[in-house]
């Protein structure tokens, strides 16, 4: 299982929690989440403005002092997230309700609609704000920002996580 990468008690309120679908071998060898060369996290967080600059994973630890966090829906480790079976993602949207309660981000935003759409039984769930909410928490859906997802290029991914960024102040 990746650790979360979560503020500590001198860090600002969490602004936005980031959720993965699950952990890729690269992250789950380095101890970094989106670690995989060719993962477009890193570089859409700058783009959008999240970040002063492109971190690199290992300087996941910075993300703390921007407001900002990372965890996964579901804790195992594959070579692609559709080796997860739907009640991996069904019990991580409970951990997940469970983390939200206790770290109380402003926003949980979630890099895949479909890990989204099984872990919070929401079949058609779209990309961007949710209606619901977990508590004061707001939703929001993002591409995965996996380099195998084809149907999203650099500048898209820029784009819907600064409609993010906009939302959240």
């Amino acid at each position: 299982m990746l650790p979360d990468v979560l503020p500590g008690p001198d860090d600002p309120p969490l602004r936005v929690l980031f959720c993965g679908i699950n952990p890729g071998l690269v992250s789950a060898l380095t101890g970094h989440h989106f670690a995989r060369p060719g993962n477009r996290f890193w570089p859409a967080l700058h783009a959008s403005g999240f970040t002063p600059r492109r971190f690199s994973p290992a300087e996941q630890d910075l993300l703390p002092s921007l407001g900002l966090g990372i965890t996964n829906v579901a804790p195992r480790a594959t070579a692609r997230a559709d080796e997860l079976d739907d009640a991996e993602l069904v019990a991580g949207g409970e951990r997940l309700r469970e983390l939200v309660a206790e770290v109380r981000p402003a926003w949980l935003a979630v890099v895949g609609i479909g890990a989204y759409r099984v872990a919070f039984a929401d079949r058609r769930a779209a990309a961007g704000r949710q209606e619901r909410t977990l508590g004061d928490t707001g939703l929001w859906v993002l591409p995965n920002p996996s380099g195998l997802n084809a149907h999203q290029t650099p500048a898209t991914l820029a784009a819907a996580f600064r409609e993010l960024r906009e939302a959240t102040g």
